[in-house]
């Protein structure tokens, strides 16, 4: 079974929209499962007491648990045309897994929200893309042969699924058809990698 690990930050919700979306087309693939994780808030103090598990909700992400993923989702709110901080400074937590090489060769994706249409979507998304490249990952996004990305009046791009949240707090049926068809197409992947690995079966 592969596991795709869906990490995310979300203040208001939205982005934990998309995460729950995208949780659904991953599952629609025969043999892959997902795992839903958050990350911990920062306030601008130079260093907190650790943070408690939430009580509602995922749960936090560990870098086991991303050792251990066959692929990987990464979700944030836009911050100036960037992601959130406590989403980076997970990332940023991650150095010992990119000398390892432990993420290289699996595949990832992203997603975001904004509050606004024009708020910095895109860029965001490439945001989170440049540590994946980092590490060797290979990336995923939604190509325009899913029908929904053309229709779309609100959120979807090209380099991952999007919420506009300002227009209506809940997903359009376009932002929720792209974030699933972002998991889907990203489990997809992993699945097919996965059995490009094992090899032909030995005869005999």
């Amino acid at each position: 079974m592969i596991e795709v690990l869906v990490i995310y930050y979300s203040r208001d919700g939205s982005t934990a929209a998309l995460a729950r979306q995208a949780c659904r087309g991953i599952e629609s693939v025969a043999d892959a499962t997902a795992t839903l994780r958050t990350v911990a808030p920062i306030s601008s103090l130079a260093q907190g007491p650790p943070q408690a598990v939430p009580e509602q909700g995922p749960p936090y992400a560990t870098l086991e648990e991303l050792r251990r993923a066959d692929a990987l989702m990464l979700g944030s709110p836009t911050r100036f045309g960037n992601m959130a901080a406590p989403l980076k400074y997970f990332i940023d937590s991650t150095a010992a897994l990119w000398l390892e090489g432990a993420l290289a060769g699996k595949p990832a994706a992203v997603f975001t929200a904004t509050q606004t249409l024009h708020g910095g979507q895109e860029s965001t998304l490439l945001s989170m893309m440049l540590p994946l490249l980092h590490h060797g990952m290979y990336l995923v996004g939604v190509p325009y042969t899913e029908p929904a990305l053309s229709s779309t009046r609100s959120g979807g791009t090209p380099y991952g699924a999007s919420h506009v949240a300002g227009l209506q707090p809940a997903l359009t049926a376009d932002e929720a058809t792209l974030a699933q068809a972002l998991g889907r197409r990203l489990a997809t992947l992993a699945v097919t990698l996965q059995r490009g690995m094992a090899g032909p079966v030995p005869r005999g």
